[in-house]
């Protein structure tokens, strides 16, 4: 019974909204800085993750101020992550950007655990199983999405269209290309597709080249 306790005395819960609106915020990146565990936030915005006090857990979701919260006990909390003032160009979440990044090393645990998970229908469909499933999903998408800023990059672009500093985010941003699209239009073929996309951005309104703003009311 005490071992029981003590496992559940482990498991911090709680929910993630966006400050000021309240929305419930899924898929956002919560990693144990102290244990490297990590998790993600359902489609409730809910979470638990596996801690304990005197442990630091980092939120991160793209289009939003990363929040750190200290541990100091396991009552249920509630995280309101901060939009930033204006969308910025599809950033990645995690800590490095080299485009290098190979999930099944940085964070081997989840993918050992799927494999174990996969082998029994109790742990397939338990909670633990659920998450390691869709924490590969997660960083299969993060490799892809690197992988895009590889090839789409400030200075790629910059060097084919007119545009500097906040315009030239704008635009990188409302055309950013899709992960098939530049494995299969790398090259000539993507310069083509930069040259149209400007073509299109300087035919809107000035208005229309800028991005909605994400701060909360």
């Amino acid at each position: 019974m005490f071992a029981v306790q003590n496992l559940q005395a482990q498991t911090l819960k709680g929910s993630v909204v966006e400050k000021g609106t309240n929305s419930k915020m899924s898929n956002v990146f919560i990693r144990d800085a102290n244990s490297k565990y990590v998790t993600l936030t359902d489609k409730n915005g809910s979470f638990e993750a596996n801690t304990e006090a005197g442990h630091t857990l980092i939120f991160a979701s793209p289009g939003y101020i990363s929040d750190t919260l200290y541990v100091t006990n396991l009552r249920n909390t509630r995280i309101e992550m901060v939009p930033m003032g204006i969308a910025l160009r599809q950033v990645t979440v995690l800590s490095t950007r080299s485009p290098n990044f190979n999930p099944e090393v940085e964070y081997p645990d989840v993918y050992s655990k799927s494999k174990v998970y996969a082998l029994s229908p109790t742990t397939w469909f338990s909670r633990e199983g659920k998450n390691a499933r869709r924490l590969k999903k997660f960083f299969s998408n993060e490799v892809k999405e690197r992988h895009v800023d590889s090839v789409f990059t400030r200075a790629y672009v910059g060097s084919i269209v007119p545009l500097k500093g906040q315009e030239l985010e704008n635009f990188m941003t409302m055309y950013r290309p899709s992960y098939d699209f530049v494995m299969s239009n790398e090259g000539g073929s993507l310069a083509v597709y930069i040259n149209d996309s400007y073509k299109k951005f300087r035919a809107l309104p000035p208005e229309k080249r800028k991005m909605q703003l994400l701060t909360a009311p």
